[in-house]
């Protein structure tokens, strides 16, 4: 990265981590085009959801920037870290869990960029929310920064050793070499391609508790008996 203020660099860094399949080089040659050289405070907060969308779409060759990979909200996102907010305000707060306390339970990551929201890529989302999970239990039991993956050799198996103790993750996308290696772990992704709340997506999920599918029994470490046992159960 150019010399810039170490403050600004982060800023940058972190709004690139958002932007899937944006580089910080790329961010740069945009941020450049938009504010002139050099880039300073004033600059960075000065640019606009409009200007950074425009700048993206025309970077890509794209006429008004509403790539499908990246998205308004992300782009929001991202404006909101050039400008130097603090977007951690919302975090959901922790709860203790101790270990076999819910009984048929699953433990799930949710990709995410701020708050409870489900709205982050599998390689560049800046942390994990985990859950514990059962068909009527739900505890976020940990949050889990992914911001060092940056300088692991290989980015993806790091982010897959992060959260290696989870069956499912739900993302709002993630790449096919990166999918493999999540299902190589025994990590089950389900993409979640609009931006929603992880509190409603995963109440929503627990229904399929009620009759698992083939792949959730197996999370679930059920036999076929005990599967129509716990169907009834339900």
């Amino acid at each position: 990265m150019e010399n810039l203020d170490r403050e600004l660099a982060l800023r940058i860094a972190l709004a690139t981590k958002i932007l899937p399949g944006v580089t910080i080089t790329e961010l740069l040659d945009i941020l450049h085009g938009l504010k002139g050289s050099p880039l300073t405070d004033e600059a960075l907060k000065s640019v606009t959801v409009t200007n950074l969308k425009t700048g993206i779409g025309s970077h890509d060759g794209e006429e008004d920037g509403e790539d499908i990979s990246i998205g308004l909200e992300n782009i929001k996102l991202a404006v909101r870290y050039l400008w130097g907010e603090e977007a951690d305000e919302d975090l959901p707060d922790v709860q203790i869990y101790n270990e076999g306390e819910m009984k048929n339970s699953v433990r799930v990551a949710v990709a995410s960029n701020s708050g409870n929201l489900i709205n982050g890529h599998f390689g560049s989302c800046i942390r994990y929310l985990i859950y514990q999970l059962s068909r009527t239990e739900m505890k976020l039991i940990d949050i889990r920064s992914a911001i060092e993956a940056d300088n692991a050799e290989d980015k993806n198996q790091f982010r897959v050793n992060l959260i290696k103790d989870c069956s499912v993750m739900f993302v709002q996308s993630i790449g096919g070499p990166a999918a493999a290696k999540v299902i190589r772990a025994d990590i089950y992704p389900i993409k979640c391609p609009d931006i929603v709340d992880a509190f409603d997506k995963l109440t929503e999920f627990q229904t399929v508790f009620d009759a698992p599918p083939p792949w959730f029994s197996k999370v679930l470490g059920l036999s076929p008996e005990e599967r129509q046992r716990f169907k009834s159960a339900g």
